[in-house]
C-alpha cells in the first residue's frame, strides 16, 4: 500500500481558486501524524488548505479525502468527522449562554432538550467549566470564548479537529492554557498557527508559501527553516532600503 493510499487525509493534484485568484495549483500531499502544524506568512494559502479538509472548500480539480472521504461527496458526513476552529470565535458561537451553545451541538444529533442541556452540563464539569454554565457569552473573556468554541465542537466527538490560528489576539498565558487543552485531546489536530511554539509540539509541520509546499517534515527542522528564511528576508530588505 503506498503512502498516499494509507494516509488518513490525502489532498491529490488539486488546484483551487478563490475569485480571481489561483491559492492552490496542482497541489499533492497526505499524512496520518497525530498532530499535523500549518506554517506560512499570511495568504500563503493555509485557512484555504484547512477548508479543503472539512469541505467548505470544494476543489476546482483534483480530490481531497478524508478518511477514505471524498469531500465533494460526503460535505454531509464531513461534520461528524472534522470538527472546524474558526480563527474568530465571533464567528462561531451563535447562542448568548454557555449552556445553549454547548447544548446545539446535541440538539442537532437528536437529543431532547433537557437531555441535550444534560450532555452539555457533563461536557463542562469534565473540562473545568461547570462554573460557566449560566455565564453569557458576552461576558467571557476572548480567551474563555476559545475554548468554549474548542469545547462546543470537541464534545460531538469528530475524529479530526482543525483550527485556524486559534491563538489570535491571546496573551500568553491564556495561549499556554490552551496549548494544555489542545495536546490533552484525543483528537486528531490539523493547526495553522504563527506561533512556532505551539507548531513545535506538532508531529509533522508542512510549510505553505504562495499556495505550495516549500517545507514538510519535522517540526524542529522545518520550524528551523522559516526562521532562517525570515531572517535572510529581513536582511535583503533592509539591504535595499
Amino acid at each position: 500500500m503506498t503512502p498516499a493510499a494509507s494516509a488518513s487525509i490525502v489532498i491529490d493534484r488539486v488546484s483551487l481558486r478563490r475569485g480571481s485568484r489561483l491559492v492552490f495549483a496542482d497541489l499533492s500531499v497526505s499524512f496520518c501524524e497525530r498532530r499535523v502544524g500549518l506554517l506560512g506568512d499570511n495568504g500563503a494559502g493555509k485557512s484555504s488548505f484547512l477548508r479543503l479538509i472539512n469541505g467548505l472548500l470544494l476543489p476546482d480539480s483534483g480530490e481531497v479525502r478524508v478518511d477514505g472521504l471524498v469531500t465533494a461527496q460526503a460535505r454531509r458526513d464531513l461534520p461528524r468527522k472534522v470538527g472546524f476552529v474558526f480563527q474568530n470565535p465571533d464567528h462561531q458561537i451563535v447562542f448568548p449562554t454557555v449552556l445553549e451553545e454547548i447544548a446545539f451541538g446535541f440538539r442537532e444529533c437528536g437529543l431532547r432538550r433537557d437531555d441535550a442541556n444534560d450532555r452539555a452540563r457533563d461536557v463542562l464539569r469534565r473540562f473545568g467549566c461547570y462554573d460557566w454554565i449560566d455565564a453569557a457569552v458576552h461576558e467571557l473573556s476572548e480567551g474563555q470564548k476559545q475554548r468554549l468554541c474548542i469545547l462546543a465542537i470537541v464534545s460531538m466527538e469528530p475524529d479530526i479537529l482543525v483550527l485556524d490560528e486559534p491563538f489570535s489576539s491571546l496573551d500568553l498565558p491564556t495561549r499556554l492554557d490552551l496549548m494544555d487543552l489542545l495536546m490533552s485531546l484525543p483528537q486528531r489536530l490539523v493547526i495553522a498557527s504563527h506561533e512556532l511554539e505551539l507548531l513545535s509540539l506538532m508531529d509533522r509541520v508542512i510549510w505553505l508559501s504562495g499556495g505550495a509546499i516549500v517545507g514538510d517534515g519535522a517540526a524542529d527542522q522545518i520550524i528551523s527553516s522559516y526562521r532562517e528564511t525570515a531572517r535572510n528576508a529581513r536582511k535583503h530588505t533592509a539591504v535595499a532600503q
